[in-house]
């Protein structure tokens, strides 16, 4: 039996799977398994979904901010949008505007181009959820950016564009 397209609500986006039923492609995941990444501050990074595992849809990852985490300063993304979910412990969030406190539970979505960043200011761990919509290959950004900013300014600031990440500082008066 085929379903007639028609029935879908117009505000659904267009299928893009076509067969008449469905597909065993589901990944699981445990708790347990253990992180995919630690920087050397010793924040942990669990990669949920990539952007090769969802085909680009959106990226997933689990991060473990440890105690004074620097985090990100303000900037934003020209082509993805951002979203945080808090799990545990306290986050600073900068909403562009201004910086929030974030406890678990809260959430902060940030459009494509929305200026943002995030620290975690206290001296215990925490845990969130970032969704990256549509997806795209943070996994070398998250491993990576340390180590190039020891190469210098503009070793950075190509780094960051490359990786769809843009600070006020790499375009302003002076950069560069």
């Amino acid at each position: 039996m085929s379903y007639p397209q028609d029935l879908q609500d117009p505000q659904y986006p267009e299928p893009r799977y076509h067969a008449d039923r469905g597909t065993v492609n589901a990944s699981f995941r445990t708790a347990a398994a253990p992180p995919d990444f630690t920087s050397p501050g010793g924040d942990a990074y669990r990669y949920l979904a990539t952007h090769e595992s969802t085909g680009g849809e959106f990226g997933l990852y689990k991060v473990d901010l440890a105690a004074r985490a620097a985090g990100a300063r303000p900037h934003f993304h020209k082509a993805m949008s951002e979203s945080f979910y808090l799990l545990s412990g306290e986050l600073e969030l900068f909403n562009g505007d201004t910086w929030v406190t974030g406890r678990a539970g809260d959430f902060l979505y940030v459009p494509v181009g929305g200026l943002h960043a995030f620290r975690n200011a206290t001296d215990e761990p925490m845990s969130m959820l970032m969704l990256f919509s549509p997806g795209a290959p943070r996994e070398e950004f998250f491993e990576r950016v340390a180590e190039v900013a020891q190469r210098g300014s503009e070793h950075l600031k190509e780094f960051r564009v490359r990786h769809d990440s843009y600070f006020e500082e790499d375009f302003g008066p002076g950069a560069g």
